[in-house]
């Protein structure tokens, strides 16, 4: 590594000169310059005039560093930096150096390079006036319009009631995830509703119901509720309940109308709902190569079409319709029987049903919905009550806390047939305070089918 000397210290120079002067100098030995004087303020280069003379704004695109040099007067300077092109002047004299002008005498006052009438204020003054204020275009009308329209209202928390809902679905405000859309729904389609609910266990909702009202031939108003249960241990359970409740009550809701016998109509729409399950399994190759061990998809199906006079229930699987007498003088009645491990006990006579439902393979289902089921065998059943009253059907969510009809029918609010919807609440709410361990849904039908039911759902 180099070592570094300290440098000589530079000796002063004649300022007319610049030959070297020695200390204690009075005059320049060459020159005979005199050194007392004070000697005269070197010209500065600014980049900008600022004389307060109006100048043109430099071109676009160079800054106050562009390296362009102009003097007081506007010119260029040779040498400040690159020259503009097509710029004309006569270049200004070096302040030093031969050519020169000489100094002023002793005592002579030093020029300025800058004339006392114009000081520097340090303010451009080659922008033109600009207004305080700009008009403004008046709004379009139209288009304010249609924003308020596609506006959508902010979603409040359901914990603290005070936030606002993220679009990845939770609160801004305490950061509580919100239900999902399936996590609790009701709907009243004329007479009869349905309310299906999580529970208190799951961690979604795998129930899906579909409902709706028509009219027969002749006039007269026809129900159509439809409650799928998805089997837990099935791949996308969720997705094949709705594909089957939405299928079969299309079916359904196509089929009576046309004159098709309901308890007919009931079977075709049971084999449609197993057809769009089916559907759900058609998944590419490399799907199924991820994860090879998973079952098809698969749900449970009950459902009910209530008429003038004709009650109609189909099912498969242990999903469940109750019938339940308005005047509670008859007894009420299950109108299904499971596909279940336990009903096979009982009905093989291994087992009674106490017996058979307190064993832990006894909610094993034998039947269902979806590409892996052994056989399709849609099961359906007529009935013509004598008297009114509702047709419950349900999931096992609700009947594991209501299992008897006897049971059932204490649950059941007495103005059920007038009040479906309240109805439906009460029957969650039963199951939910029982322990929710379960998926819970409930569609309540009354019968017969009043007439202002009728009409498209």
């Amino acid at each position: 590594m180099m070592s570094q000397m300290p440098r000589q210290a530079a000796l002063p120079t004649c300022p007319s000169c610049a030959e070297p002067l020695d200390a204690g100098d009075r005059f320049c030995g060459a020159c005979g310059y005199d050194l007392s004087a004070v000697p005269p303020r070197p010209d500065d280069h600014p980049t900008l005039t600022m004389n307060g003379s109006t100048q043109p704004a430099p071109p676009e695109g160079l800054g106050m560093n562009t390296g362009v040099g102009v003097g007081m007067t506007g010119t260029p300077v040779p040498g400040a930096g690159p020259g503009l092109p097509g710029a004309t002047g006569a270049a200004l004299p070096p302040p030093d150096g031969p050519g020169a002008p000489p100094p002023p005498p002793p005592g002579a006052p030093v020029p300025s390079a800058v004339s006392p009438a114009a000081p520097a204020t340090g303010v451009r003054f080659d922008r033109p006036p600009e207004p305080d204020e700009y008009a403004l275009q008046a709004p379009d009308p139209r288009v304010a319009a249609e924003a308020a329209a596609g506006a959508e209202p902010a979603k409040m928390c359901v914990a603290c009631r005070a936030g606002r809902v993220d679009d990845d679905g939770y609160c801004e405000n305490c950061g509580h995830a919100q239900p999902r859309e399936r996590d609790h729904m009701e709907l009243e389609s004329g007479p009869l509703a349905a309310v299906s609910d999580r529970g208190l266990r799951h961690h979604r909702n795998e129930d899906a119901f579909g409902l709706g009202c028509t009219a027969l031939p002749d006039g007269s108003p026809a129900l159509v509720a439809i409650v799928c249960d998805g089997v837990s241990s099935a791949t996308r359970p969720d997705d094949a309940s709705l594909a089957a409740s939405r299928a079969a009550s299309a079916a359904l809701l196509a089929a009576l109308p046309q004159g098709t016998h309901p308890q007919a109509a009931m079977h075709e729409a049971i084999v449609a709902a197993s057809h769009a399950v089916n559907a759900l399994a058609a998944e590419p190759a490399t799907a199924r190569e991820h994860a090879p061990h998973q079952n098809a998809p698969a749900c449970t199906l009950v459902g009910a079409v209530v008429t003038a006079g004709l009650l109609v229930v189909g099912w498969v699987g242990d999903s469940r319709a109750y019938w339940v007498p308005t005047d509670r003088s008859s007894p009420a009645a299950r109108l299904t029987e499971d596909d279940s491990w336990a009903a096979q006990m009982v009905a093989a006579g291994l087992m009674n049903e106490a017996e058979a439902y307190a064993d832990e393979r006894a909610h094993a289902i034998t039947g269902w919905l979806g590409a892996d089921a052994y056989e399709l065998e849609p099961h359906t059943a007529s009935f013509k009550p004598d008297r009114p009253g509702v047709v419950v059907v349900c999931t096992d969510g609700l009947w594991n806390y209501a299992e008897a009809a006897e049971e059932m029918a204490e649950v059941v609010p007495p103005d059920a047939a007038v009040r479906p919807l309240h109805s439906a609440r009460v029957l969650v709410g039963h199951a939910l305070d029982g322990g929710g361990h379960d998926n819970v849904t409930v569609a309540v039908v009354p019968f017969p089918a009043p007439v202002q039911g009728a009409g498209s759902a």
